[in-house]
């Protein structure tokens, strides 16, 4: 098991590895600071999307390992879109034009919702906070489901004209979310509800 979490650590911090030897090596296109900022968005709504995804796989192969990297995956998903801000910020728009930004570009607001939302998340994704929460711990975490449609809403409304990518996106999505109610319940999706 060890093994198994070093290997999945190893896989969700590479597309980083890999991000950083492009930067540094000029492979990131006439505008790099946007490009830097677009990458880590997508990795981070990815890891969203593979963080729901450990459950189905649990059940499918009826192996309990999956669960135990979900809570890594999903810090992932945070780090990336912490990132993802942090670049934004430094690249896009500037530290001095937040406001402004913030109130003109409506897609802003949604990746802003999506990152809050992210963050009771991280905070208490030890098993302390497990502890502490009690039966709170898995209906304040089931944040991620709003959090994930936030993120699309963020993307998609970057997309434009090219919204192949993230209508591909909302596909797994959506048969992610319907595996579970099927499974499980609506009620399951219900943050801060227990079901």
């Amino acid at each position: 098991m060890p093994l198994f979490r070093l290997l999945v650590f190893a896989g969700a911090l590479l597309p980083f590895a890999l991000l950083v030897m492009d930067a540094f090596g000029g492979r990131l296109g006439p505008d790099p600071g946007e490009r830097l900022t677009e990458r880590l968005g997508l990795l981070a709504f990815q890891c969203l999307l593979v963080t729901l995804f450990m459950t189905p796989l649990s059940r499918w192969t009826g192996s309990p390992v999956w669960i135990r990297v979900r809570r890594m995956l999903g810090l992932f998903a945070f780090f990336y879109a912490v990132l993802h801000l942090l670049a934004f910020l430094q690249f896009v728009i500037g530290w001095e034009d937040l406001w402004v930004a913030f109130t003109k570009r409506p897609y802003i607001v949604f990746g802003t919702i999506a990152l809050l939302l992210m963050c009771p998340l991280a905070i208490t994704s030890t098993r302390g906070m497990m502890r502490r929460l009690g039966r709170s711990w898995k209906p304040l975490h089931r944040l991620i489901y709003p959090a994930l449609v936030f993120a699309w809403l963020h993307f998609l409304w970057q997309a434009r004209s090219d919204v192949g990518e993230m209508m591909a996106y909302a596909v797994i999505a959506i048969v992610l979310l319907v595996v579970r109610v099927y499974w499980f319940g609506w009620r399951t999706l219900v943050p801060l509800r227990r079901a």
